[in-house]
């Protein structure tokens, strides 16, 4: 399926399609994490020394969670969605967060002092947010047209319980609903341990 590049930012795409309800529904819930991600991009690539690097922690983590608990909860669904595209809409989408992680790993080895972290932040913000516009596009109005509104509140509840248990660092290859259900709790426990111990290192709480 072709994808259109000359989308509204995410942001202002996903506010046309953000509904007010009594209860945010899974559909608001990414919204609001599109829009929280495009203001720590913009955190990070404004900022500097501790504020930055916070920014980017932050970054990293909403990323990992976001991504993980769309490729368990959001895409599967799609794939089913008359009208849609099915497995291509979903599949240009998961091509998406590979090359995004693939981008986003390399910016966590080297971290935010390394040589090249400017340009490549500003590479991965430009993946990332266009990887949004798509979901916005494309994959958030099927859910909308053709799944019941209870059943996509109950789906904001089930995103959340993926993301309280999914990595918090980005893992390449891991990007079908099998995979993660395979890989996510033993990586999940180990990006904990480590997140952990760098915190213990850094002297913080």
């Amino acid at each position: 399926m072709p994808d259109d590049n000359g989308a509204a930012t995410a942001t202002t795409a996903g506010s046309a399609l953000a509904t007010p309800g009594p209860e945010p529904d899974v559909v608001d819930l990414l919204l609001a994490q599109h829009a929280r991600i495009e203001e720590l991009f913009l955190l990070v690539t404004g900022g500097d020394g501790e504020t930055r690097r916070d920014a980017f922690d932050d970054l990293v983590l909403l990323l990992a969670v976001h991504e993980t608990a769309e490729e368990e909860v959001v895409h599967p669904l799609a794939r089913t969605l008359p009208g849609g595209g099915g497995d291509e809409l979903v599949d240009d989408r998961l091509a998406e967060e590979r090359q995004a992680k693939e981008m986003l790993k390399e910016l966590v080895d080297g971290g935010v002092q390394a040589d090249g972290f400017d340009e490549g932040v500003l590479l991965l913000r430009e993946a990332v947010l266009q990887h949004a516009r798509h979901e916005e596009r494309y994959e958030f109005p099927l859910l909308r047209q053709h799944v019941p509104a209870t059943r996509l509140r109950r789906l904001a509840t089930a995103l959340q319980a993926a993301e309280a248990v999914a990595p918090t660092r980005p893992h390449p290859g891991a990007e079908s609903a099998t995979a993660n259900a395979a890989l996510g709790l033993p990586l999940a426990v180990l990006d904990r341990v480590r997140d952990s111990l760098r915190r213990a290192a850094d002297g913080q709480d």
